[in-house]
């Protein structure tokens, strides 16, 4: 019967490696492990004694391990050729680490190598069919050389590469290799083993590699390219990374979804997760059906844990997202209204509509003194504040958060020129947005007032900029929004088709159509106001062709009341 042997690469956790070590040697797996010189001594040393007891457990001469650098091929050469040395009936050498552990009997991977005795199961693709690197380099890792440590030496490893692209400095790849990548842990047979680490051109490679980024994920996957009678491109170990490259972690709470993968190691687990230790170290005979493993099954799983900390979900702003610009996975979660200029021409329109469409009817949300809140509440959901300083310290987190606390309940709030305008392109990308808008109609108040002439026309002025400022970001092509916009005469010459196309969007209860109108407000003498306006050197042209005060005067005399329709 052919052997396995274990080669573990550790360098925390030693009390695991322990346990693990003497699971697969009382399987009879022969295991050698390499302890990173970085552990002190007497830890070290106490490991070794307390494995001292079981002679197919071994230690290798130990090296400093640094991330990326070529002491973790160095380590596994060590390991391997101790373990092929001591053990002269290995027949396949698997790697590991410390923080991988066996998932099914150790039995059934003997048997699974043992149905496959020339197969190499090791992860080995060309660059150009490599698409898992995030945030490195493809070709150049074989191209430039990298003497300095990424982790520790940041600076100087991006300034190095930069300084060889300028010069066009290039390594010359040995004459034969073709780079492959792929994942570190591999199974070899003892044949393709043997055979890398016995070249005779060992040297020239070695110096090689030495200087190529991250050689663990290549050297033995380039090499095992020109001795291999069989390559099975894939690894044996299941290990999951994230979108930034790093590995994923499984804690006991993963203990059913590791058990459907069917492999038959995974790395990384998490050392205090004491019950997928208790679980799968003990025996496991019966307790899994022989199956080819297929870490496909649960690739969904990690496919929307990425996706959901990456896009995360409509409207819902967390860590890893806020408050990048563009990251967002729909600004907002749910439709919602927004009306600017109808509070200022129908007389209570905010009860009107309350009453007509069931939603949640608000003032000015973005009020300069208050957000004001459906029923002048102070506090609403999600223990959001009507403090305007709160609000406008993060406005568009604020909206959002709103229309989270408040999902499934359609929210209407008024807007306008007198309002923060730090809102405007929020709204304009949200696609959950329904703006609409009658220009001009911030002038009804100012006509209504008992203010001075001049600071009428000052203020008018002002808030005009304001609005045709708005208007231009609303209508511009980066607008998600569904945006309506009437001028104020075009509104009130036929208020009841565009009153009727706006409530209609939202739906109405217990209706279909419209039967009437919230009262407008008495407009006679509106349109000498704005003749008076234009008098004084001011040009309000946002209300649109306004009618003389005559004919205007007879056309809105008879709304007052609401107007119905039969």
């Amino acid at each position: 019967m052919s052997k396995l042997g274990i080669v573990m690469l550790v360098h925390s956790a030693l009390h695991r490696v322990e346990q693990v070590a003497r699971h697969w040697a009382t399987a009879g797996c022969p295991v050698v492990i390499h302890v990173d010189q970085k552990v002190s001594d007497k830890a070290y040393s106490d490991l070794a004694t307390s494995c001292a007891d079981t002679p197919l457990i071994r230690f290798s001469e130990r090296h400093t391990c640094q991330w990326g650098g070529w002491s973790i091929v160095a380590a596994s050469q060590s390991a391997a050729e101790l373990m092929l040395d001591a053990f002269p009936d290995v027949h396949h050498v698997y790697l590991s680490s410390g923080a991988c552990l066996p998932l099914r009997p150790v039995s059934e991977l003997v048997d699974y190598l043992a149905e496959r005795p020339r197969v190499d199961f090791i992860e080995s693709a060309t660059t150009a069919d490599v698409s898992w690197t995030i945030g490195g380099l493809d070709q150049e890792r074989f191209t430039l050389r990298f003497p300095f440590s990424w982790r520790k030496h940041r600076k100087l490893f991006d300034l190095y590469v930069r300084l060889q692209r300028a010069l066009g400095m290039r390594r010359r790849i040995p004459k034969g290799l073709v780079p492959h990548m792929g994942s570190q842990w591999w199974c070899l047979t003892r044949q393709t083993l043997s055979a890398i680490l016995q070249d005779p051109k060992r040297k020239v490679y070695d110096r090689y590699f030495r200087r190529v980024w991250i050689p663990d994920e290549s050297y033995f996957q380039t090499l095992a390219r020109l001795y291999s009678i069989q390559i099975e491109s894939r690894s044996l170990t299941l290990s999951k990374f994230d979108y930034q490259g790093r590995p994923h972690i499984f804690y006991d709470d993963h203990l059913q979804l590791l058990r459907r993968s069917d492999c038959f190691v995974a790395r990384k687990v998490w050392r205090d997760a004491d019950r997928l230790y208790q679980s799968f170290l003990a025996d496991q005979a019966g307790t899994m059906k022989p199956a080819e493993p297929n870490p496909g099954k649960i690739d969904r799983v990690f496919s929307k844990a990425v996706e959901r900390r990456t896009r995360g979900r409509d409207g819902l702003y967390m860590q890893s997202r806020f408050p990048r610009h563009g990251s967002e996975n729909g600004l907002t979660c749910f439709p919602y209204s927004v009306f600017q200029g109808f509070a200022e021409l129908f007389e209570d329109f905010e009860p009107w509509l309350t009453e007509t469409t069931g939603g949640r009817v608000h003032g000015h949300l973005f009020a300069p003194s208050r957000a004001e809140f459906s029923g002048g509440e102070t506090i609403i959901n999600g223990a959001l504040s009507d403090c305007a300083k709160l609000r406008d310290y993060n406005p568009t987190a604020f909206l959002s958060n709103l229309v989270w606390n408040t999902r499934g309940e359609r929210q209407c709030f008024q807007f306008g020129p007198r309002d923060t305008q730090k809102i405007n392109w929020f709204l304009a990308r949200d696609k959950n947005a329904q703006v609409s808008v009658i220009t001009g109609a911030w002038a009804i108040p100012l006509f209504r007032s008992n203010l001075n002439f001049s600071d009428i026309r000052n203020e008018a002025a002002r808030l005009q900029q304001i609005e045709t400022k708005q208007l231009e970001v609303l209508n511009s092509v980066w607008t998600k929004a569904r945006v309506r916009t009437w001028s104020l005469a075009e509104f009130v010459e036929t208020p009841m088709e565009p009153l009727q196309a706006v409530v209609g969007e939202i739906g109405i209860q217990n209706q279909s159509h419209l039967t009437q109108t919230p009262t407008m407000v008495d407009l006679s003498g509106f349109g000498q106001f704005l003749q008076n306006l234009k008098n004084q050197g001011m040009h309000p042209y946002m209300m649109g062709d306004f009618p003389s005060d005559d004919v205007f005067g007879k056309q809105v005399r008879p709304y007052p009341k609401p107007y119905l329709v039969r």
